[in-house]
């Protein structure tokens, strides 16, 4: 690992939004825009099942939200080193603005190309947005602010997935999806408001001096250079890949058929499926932030973690699986969530403290490629495997058992790492 030091005091949440005024105009536009987002989610993905009745088409929304931002990660972690990181992040608002809007163009079945085309669009802005915004907080952060940023900003993500996801479920599932696209504009708009009010402390880009395309390929191979050097790294930053594959983008797929073949609340499903959103946000936002309480930012204790993580996520899909009630699946769903929380949260940690800053772009930038790649494939697969004779129930099983391979293979490198130390 590089030599950045893996413990800092810390602050506490409280008064980081107190007192630093750069980081509460960035954490203040998060929520706005991610109200909108999980409102925007909830509704697409009950319009496309009303639309086609096809859990193929569905899985296909989650490949595409997902394969969007990994096919532009390279380009985006190559921007977030070169340029201002504000401005690329009010820029990618104003666009996504636009582009949200037009979901209300989507009325029928032959309408259903032009729902993935925007949301392609809009997940693609979002992988410029995700790295900038990432590699922006050691930027704000003053002494022993960085944890306390990372764990906030993650905790929020999952607070307004929970409120978004419960709210646009309840909102979509009695009045209509569309008044949800219209919400989400919106919420870019006030987003962008808000980031403009950032000072920037000092320059932030380290790439911005030579602009030719020529140097951006150059940087950005420099950047899978770091990677490949650096294998303990690489291995933290596929964490959020593997989440995404064992754990959640499948689970995911199918948390729209179990709303709307299985425990059916609202039309669509959408308050049913808003529920079960919004309890995933719970957790996975309750579980990093009391992890935390136990672990700090020791970096050794944060690796621990994660493997435990492991083993809550495979409980929280064990208690999902046999579908007998629509409490046990939301209890089921909270634990699951709990530990992705964890894994999220404590894996990024891990990143912000052993990554050298002017590698932050890219690095988080290849992170948010695996992660989505892992993702697109694990919605296809799911999505495919929802149109044949296989149940649901036996969909989560295997899910639960496959969750052993990334916790065995996590707690293996831990003892390597560990035998390795002189």
């Amino acid at each position: 690992m590089s030599a950045n030091p893996t413990t800092q005091a810390t602050v506490s949440y409280a008064e980081l939004l107190r007192n630093n005024r750069n980081y509460r105009f960035l954490w203040s536009g998060q929520v706005a825009s991610l109200l909108g987002d999980w409102f925007n989610l909830v509704a697409s993905a009950a319009l496309i099942g009303l639309l086609t009745q096809s859990g193929l088409a569905v899985g296909s929304l989650f490949v595409v939200r997902m394969l969007a931002p990994f096919l532009v990660s390279p380009i985006a972690g190559v921007v977030a080193d070169r340029y201002n990181r504000k401005h690329i992040l009010i820029a990618v608002d104003l666009v996504r603005a636009a582009v949200v809007l037009a979901f209300l163009l989507v009325r029928d079945p032959g309408d259903v190309w032009l729902l993935y085309t925007l949301t392609a669009a809009q997940m693609a802005l979002s992988g410029f947005f995700y790295p900038a915004r990432t590699s922006i907080l050691p930027e704000l952060a003053r002494e022993g602010e960085l944890g306390a940023m990372n764990a906030l900003s993650s905790a929020t993500w999952s607070v307004m997935l929970a409120l978004g996801a419960a709210l646009g479920g309840l909102f979509s599932g009695t009045f209509g999806m569309y008044p949800a696209f219209v919400l989400d504009t919106f919420t870019f708009l006030i987003s962008a408001l808000l980031l403009l009010q950032i000072r920037m402390p000092a320059a932030p880009a380290t790439l911005a001096s030579d602009t030719t395309v020529a140097a951006a390929v150059r940087q950005y191979f420099d950047g899978l250079r770091y990677l490949r050097e650096h294998p303990d790294i690489l291995f933290i930053a596929s964490q959020k890949a593997i989440n995404s594959l064992w754990l959640t983008s499948g689970f995911q797929v199918l948390v729209v058929a179990i709303s709307q073949r299985v425990f059916i609340v609202g039309e669509g499903g959408g308050i049913g499926m808003g529920l079960i959103f919004g309890l995933a946000g719970v957790g996975s936002g309750l579980g990093p932030i009391l992890a935390r309480k136990l672990t700090g930012d020791d970096g050794p204790t944060l690796k621990k973690a994660i493997s435990v993580a492991y083993l809550i996520s495979a409980l929280g899909l064990a208690v999902t699986a046999p579908l007998v009630s629509l409490p046990l699946v939301l209890l089921g769903t909270l634990v699951r969530a709990i530990g992705g929380g964890i894994i999220w949260v404590f894996s990024t940690q891990l990143l912000l403290q052993n990554v050298p800053r002017r590698v932050h772009g890219r690095v988080f930038a290849s992170e948010f490629m695996f992660f989505y790649l892992g993702g697109a494939f694990a919605s296809s697969i799911y999505g495919a495997a929802l149109d044949t004779n296989l149940t649901i129930s036996g969909l989560i099983w295997t899910m639960t058992g496959f969750t052993a391979i990334p916790m065995a293979l996590w707690t293996l490198s831990m003892v390597h790492s560990k035998r390795q130390q002189p």
